[in-house]
């Protein structure tokens, strides 16, 4: 299915983040904006160009590659083929003001290039406002991430645990699992805002695997091919008797992605030290979804949880030993780790349509890691799960 984006799903896109210009309390001229996801959640389209916002309200989307397919995928009037961004200069004076650009996003050799033709009085930085922006999701939206979500439960709960066999290695799982997502209608890519993040789907593997480190911000652990390939599951690792199998993988479709893990154990139970830790990642889950309503301080609900679980989970709770995370959920949408970060520090409110994923996990010694997460939508009665909810760890027999 190839759906355009309607024009007043783009229209409410750019008033939202005019309101956010306007009331963030600076003074402005312009805004740039050149992330490709930033650009289709606008444009509904996703070249090499460029976005550019004036405060009298002119919107103008300069492209350089295609200048075709955006015009028949896009619903906007002002789009102009670029050849270089002297090429802008057609379209307006050369000053762009006070400007907000995604500081996040535009390496300082581009910012250059920019400034070039079009001079800055200032520059702004734009990535906290299009989070914002993009944190509250509409029914069209919503629509997307709840068949994600539903396809990524049936996968991981359904699909996969028939797939297992003795002697697999960690990415010849990986070969199955991605096939599973293909056939059930995954859209092949999981994209995350972090910068230089590489997943193919997320992290996955057995055992004691599972608590290895690595560069990636989540309590989770994984070896990897190689150092140039930490995010590829093992060639040599094979899938033993007893051993634990960790799931916590991306699933998207039509763009908008769910996040969710499970846990299984392979011909044999795990220890009762990490069963008892799993089910009370599970009641720690629960506890953080209760408090998924509008108004709730995401700080507070992370002390809430933080408060209430038992000294043996607090031991390694969101990792293992040093390797460990400060959150216990994050925002998801079109990137996997969006707004709003259910943390310590962070005092925004939550607003309804939010979309969050709840993650207490733990490592334990000898076995791996355990513990659950699940996609949840911010409503006035606690969080909705759209992916199933955290689940005790599945026997494979």
């Amino acid at each position: 299915m190839y759906l355009k984006l309607p024009k007043d799903e783009s229209n409410n896109r750019f008033q939202q983040l005019f309101e956010q210009l306007n009331n963030y309390g600076q003074d402005w001229d312009s805004a740039l904006i050149i992330d490709r996801i930033n650009l289709y959640y606008f444009t509904g389209t996703m070249p090499d160009g460029v976005l550019l916002i004036r405060r009298n309200g002119d919107i103008f989307l300069f492209v350089r590659r295609s200048y075709e397919r955006s015009c028949e995928e896009s619903p906007l009037n002002n789009i102009f083929a670029m050849n270089s961004y002297k090429d802008i200069l057609a379209k307006l004076d050369g000053n762009l003001g006070k400007t907000y650009i995604e500081t996040e996003k535009m390496p300082l050799a581009m910012l250059n290039r920019i400034q070039k033709y079009l001079p800055m009085e200032q520059v702004l930085a734009l990535d906290k406002l299009l989070l914002k922006t993009r944190a509250v999701k509409s029914d069209y939206e919503l629509e997307f991430i709840k068949e994600s979500g539903r396809q990524h439960n049936h996968v991981l709960t359904e699909v996969m645990p028939a797939l297992f066999k003795e002697g697999m290695s960690e990415l010849e799982m990986l070969s199955k699992l991605y096939t599973a997502m293909l056939a059930e209608g995954h859209q092949g890519l999981a994209r995350f805002a972090s910068f230089q993040t590489e997943m193919c789907v997320g992290q996955y593997g057995f055992g004691e695997s599972t608590l290895a480190a690595t560069n990636f911000d989540g309590p989770g652990g994984m070896t990897g091919t190689s150092a140039l390939l930490p995010c590829i599951g093992s060639r040599e690792r094979k899938l033993q008797r007893g051993d634990l199998i960790f799931i916590d993988i991306a699933y998207g479709y039509m763009g908008y992605q769910t996040d969710k893990t499970q846990v299984y154990s392979f011909k044999g139970r795990l220890t009762e030290q990490a069963l008892a830790l799993h089910n009370q990642c599970i009641a720690a889950q629960r506890i953080a979804a209760a408090q998924l309503k509008p108004g709730n301080i995401p700080s507070q609900i992370y002390n809430n949880v933080c408060q209430q679980i038992s000294p043996e989970l607090q031991d390694n709770f969101m990792g293992y030993g040093a390797r460990r995370v400060a959150f216990i959920g994050h925002g998801v949408g079109l990137y996997i780790d969006e707004y709003p970060v259910i943390a310590k520090g962070f005092n925004e409110a939550l607003a309804e349509n939010m979309v969050v994923a709840i993650e207490p996990k733990v490592g334990v010694s000898g076995v791996g890691t355990v513990g659950v997460e699940d996609t949840y939508l911010v409503t006035a009665d606690g969080g909705i799960c759209l992916t199933g909810g955290g689940r005790e760890v599945i026997e494979i027999k």
